[in-house]
């Protein structure tokens, strides 16, 4: 069978078109929805979870569908060119871009091993091989701590005389600070405490940038330090972040700031 000129041109023009056509995921009013916006709304629902399917895939495409043809009644409004939504824009934008480059820095520069072994053994070092059971009571005044000691030694009870301290976060527990390494604390604090025998009450005021203290030593015990695969996620987490923070602090420091 032969084609006529005039058939042949159509199917020639018909083909050609097919390649564009298959780029987008639909046509609304003449404006192309490209498949690619629809691949990166699927790759992000499937990294929350979502199994990609046919239904998925459609639901997907209205969503697009139905946003384009919003997106377009705002634009013939002017509402996209109000300096709020700009500024919205402008916000998600750098947002966007931000975690992009956060992302491509840290493929970069990832935590090594090496790196995550050195940081556990500095923390064990840090940590000692003990931990204090400690109470304490904390007040402004040198006076009040000295009243407070003349106190205990008078035999009023520690517990009791800690509902005045001005630790929010021990005062009603009894000065109670749990277990702890003395790395745990400033180091007027650990020094006198780790001093202390059980039992013991520091004889005079400990003074730190947060007042005055005095500190009781409940017990004492083997530090329960964790494995390096306990706290390997933790430790290469923490490092992630202290190089993305020298890493913006490289940026600003180069940055011309007017």
């Amino acid at each position: 069978m032969t084609l006529k000129p005039a058939r042949l041109l159509i199917l020639l023009v018909a083909a050609a078109a097919l390649p564009a056509m298959a780029q987008n995921l639909a046509v609304v009013n003449g404006k192309p929805v490209p498949s690619s916006r629809a691949d990166a709304m699927i790759k992000q629902l499937a990294a929350q979870g979502q199994q990609d399917s046919p239904q998925l895939r459609q639901m997907v495409k209205e969503e697009l569908i139905n946003r384009e043809i919003l997106i377009q009644e705002a634009d013939k409004l002017g509402l996209t060119n109000s300096p709020e939504v700009k500024n919205q824009v402008e916000f998600a934008r750098q947002s966007i871009a931000i975690r992009a480059l956060v992302q491509d820095f840290l493929k970069k520069n990832p935590v090594s091993d090496a790196e995550i072994k050195a940081e556990y053994d500095k923390f064990k070092s840090q940590a000692g091989d003990k931990e204090y059971h400690a109470r304490h009571i904390l007040v402004e005044k040198e006076d009040d701590a000295k009243a407070i000691i003349a106190k205990l030694k008078g035999g009023a009870k520690f517990e009791e005389l800690a509902k005045q301290s001005k630790d929010p976060g021990s005062a009603a527990n009894g000065g109670d600070l749990d277990w702890a390494s003395p790395a745990s604390f400033v180091k007027p604090f650990s020094d006198a405490m780790t001093s202390l025998q059980k039992g013991q009450i520091t004889e005079t005021p400990v003074k730190t940038q947060y007042g005055y203290h005095v500190i009781k030593l409940e017990d004492v015990r083997a530090a329960k330090i964790p494995t390096l695969e306990e706290v390997k996620p933790q430790i290469a987490d923490s490092l992630q972040q202290k190089k993305l923070q020298a890493f913006q602090e490289s940026l600003r420091t180069k940055a011309k700031i007017q």
